[in-house]
Parts: C-alpha cells; structure tokens; sequence
C-alpha cells in the first residue's frame, strides 16, 4: 500500500379570512386565486435554481491555486470559514451565485469560492468499498490484470478519464524526502470519490 489519507418551497396558507359561508363560494376562491397563486409560488424554486454558468449541477472540479480561503457566504465580506494549503483539492460545486461557486469537500463541508480559484480537471480520493481497505490499482481494465499499486482510503490521484466503470488514474506517491514516484492504472470508478457513478468522460 503505497499511502493513506492522514487528513427541500413548503408553502402554508391560512385561511382566517372566509368569503361566505357557502361551499360553492369558497370553492371558486379556492379554484381561481388560491390555486395560481399556489403554482406561482411553487415555480419560485425551479427559477432560482438557474446557474449563471450554465453548466450541470452538482458537478465535480479541483482547487486551482493554493491558497485559498473558503468563505461562508458568496463574496469577500463573508469570514473565511477555511483554507485550502495546495492546489488540486477534489470538490463538488453544488451551487453558484453570480461568480461564486458553493463548493463540498470529501468530509461534506460546505463553503463559497471565486470561480476563477477553480479548475475543470479531475481529482479524487481512493475510498474502498470494504472498511480499513485498500483499492488495487490495475495495469487494465480488469480485474484479472496486474496490480501497479495499493491505495490506502483517503489516497488522491488524478483523474485522467472514466467509462462508467473503470478511471484511468495517476497517482503520486512522496517520500520522506520529497521525491515522488508516479503510479498510472485503472481503479474501479465505485471506489472514488470525485466522480459520480456512471459518470463518463475522457
């Protein structure tokens, strides 16, 4: 093993105000205002969901820079929650404002970052599926193929493509020293964290 990660719009309406007491009466208002109203107020979310890029969300990305502060609101006002030390940090971009992007990390907290302090490229995390294991990085597409290395839970790589069930990844692995050693293969896509299942992309 050549590492380890050491690191709902509800909408109520009372009805205190009664225009007669005929049930034929409150049915029409029921009919003609209550229930546009209700419609209207229901498409209120669908539209605030519009993401100024126009790309999907939630989608997958990487920090840019290093460093870089995550704050707890879309702009400079807000208190910097956190700080990213290095740049290629995997994350998921789950919402935007204007030129921020609400990001996840892999332990599920939740800050804001200026679109430009993200990247498009891909990164990840080994998460195996069995507890205290490991992932085989495999030469192939296979399960039979040879064994480049073993990565620890936790262990990043970089995401060079996926076809659904199979990425094709690159991971470094540091000495004490500093010196690194670079391992390529294929990993089981179910077992990373920064591409969704099924996902495909080269």
């Amino acid at each position: 093993m050549i590492g380890q990660f050491l690191f709902f719009c509800k909408v109520m309406f009372d009805e205190t105000m009664r225009y007669g007491s005929s049930p034929l009466i409150q049915a029409l208002i029921r009919r003609f205002f209550w229930f546009p109203l209700a419609m209207l107020l229901l498409a209120i979310p669908s539209l605030a969901q519009d993401n100024p890029s126009g790309l999907p969300l939630p989608r997958f990305a990487t920090t840019r820079s290093e460093p870089i502060n995550v704050r707890v609101g879309p702009g400079t006002k807000y208190e910097v929650s956190w700080t990213y030390l290095k740049s290629g940090i995997p994350v998921e971009i789950v919402q935007e404002f204007d030129t921020w992007r609400k990001i996840r990390d892999v332990d599920g907290a939740e800050g804001w970052v200026h679109q430009n302090l993200l990247s498009g490229a891909r990164a990840g995390y080994a998460t195996p599926i069995m507890a205290n294991g490991e992932i085989a990085l495999r030469s192939n597409r296979s399960d039979e193929s040879g064994v480049r290395a073993r990565l620890g839970a936790g262990f990043k790589v970089v995401i060079k493509e996926c076809d659904g069930t199979w990425c094709d990844v690159t991971a470094i692995h540091q000495d004490q020293n500093g010196r690194g050693t670079s391992y390529s293969g294929y990993l089981h896509q179910e077992e990373l964290w920064g591409v969704y299942p099924k996902e495909v992309f080269d």
